[in-house]
């Protein structure tokens, strides 16, 4: 495991639910579009020591632009990316609408996920033998039967549930369902302590809520069993518990960096993010 220290100290942490970060809309939001992508990834396919596109997916309370500085840096050493829009809606339905991107993008391929972004590349790369390497950032890494909500209270510490800002509607058939979004007066503590105040409120003006019902479906596969994991474990992290993090990892026998950063971790050290995805890549595709 490699430990690095950056950041600000904070006092630490949570235990109640919820993740962040999941799959794709259907559509990428990103860095070039679909075709350019595709096309990237070909172009590079000409070339004995291809580089594999690396797809990123966001979790809860984000979009693709928490990718941006990952995005530079991986563009910049050759790398195809596609930052895919996560619907939030629920685990098995938002890795129906990675599987799209992955499908159409060819080639060898890194997944990377961030909170509750984990649960979905979880079951969305099962089975998928273009996925060389997972990258699980700040993220949720479920067993089968296992929640976002579940693992989260499995150890104390997330102070998540008090920032929440639950709006409930009426769905088409009548039935009610309930989104959850931080407070944007508590999200640069909770969410992004390490990242400038000014960014911070972008992100919280920007934030995409996650359905609840989301952190409470259970995972049906991991594909972290059978593909190489690595992990980046964020040790003053508000939403996910530190302690939670860590059995996470070690359960899936995942290449551990531990960091002092937020849950935002993307986005306060992007060239960390980024080196850890280019190691899984140098690994896992020769």
């Amino acid at each position: 495991m490699v430990s690095i220290k950056g950041g600000r100290k904070r006092l630490t942490t949570g235990a109640v639910a919820t993740a962040t970060a999941g799959l794709a809309l259907g559509a990428f939001a990103l860095s070039g579009t679909a075709n350019g992508a595709t096309e990237s990834a070909e172009a590079a396919g000409a070339g004995k020591h291809a580089k594999p596109t690396v797809i990123l997916e966001h979790g809860a309370f984000a979009d693709g632009s928490s990718w941006n500085g990952v995005i530079a840096d991986l563009r910049a050493d050759g790398y195809p990316v596609v930052a895919a829009a996560n619907p939030l809606r629920g685990p098995a339905s938002d890795a129906a609408a990675l599987r799209t991107v992955l499908d159409h993008v060819k080639g060898p391929k890194i997944v990377v996920g961030h909170s509750y972004g984990g649960n979905v590349i979880s079951e969305a790369a099962t089975d998928d033998p273009e996925v060389k390497a997972l990258v699980y950032v700040a993220a949720f890494l479920p067993a089968p039967g296992e929640s976002a909500l579940e693992l989260t209270n499995r150890f104390p510490g997330s102070t998540l549930p008090g920032t929440l800002d639950p709006v409930t509607y009426q769905q088409a058939d009548g039935t009610t369902a309930t989104d959850l979004y931080i407070q944007q007066d508590k999200f640069h503590h909770q969410f992004a302590a390490d990242v400038p105040a000014g960014q911070a409120a972008l992100m919280a003006a920007e934030q995409r809520p996650i359905a609840q019902a989301a952190l409470e479906e259970k995972a049906t596969t991991a594909a972290w069993k059978t593909i190489p994991s690595w992990d980046i474990v964020t040790t003053e992290d508000l939403n996910i518990p530190p302690a939670v993090q860590r059995f996470m990892a070690k359960r899936a026998d995942a290449h551990t960096t531990e960091v002092a950063a937020s849950h935002s971790v993307a986005v306060s050290h992007p060239h960390l993010v980024a080196g850890v995805i280019e190691r899984a890549a140098r690994a896992a595709v020769r």
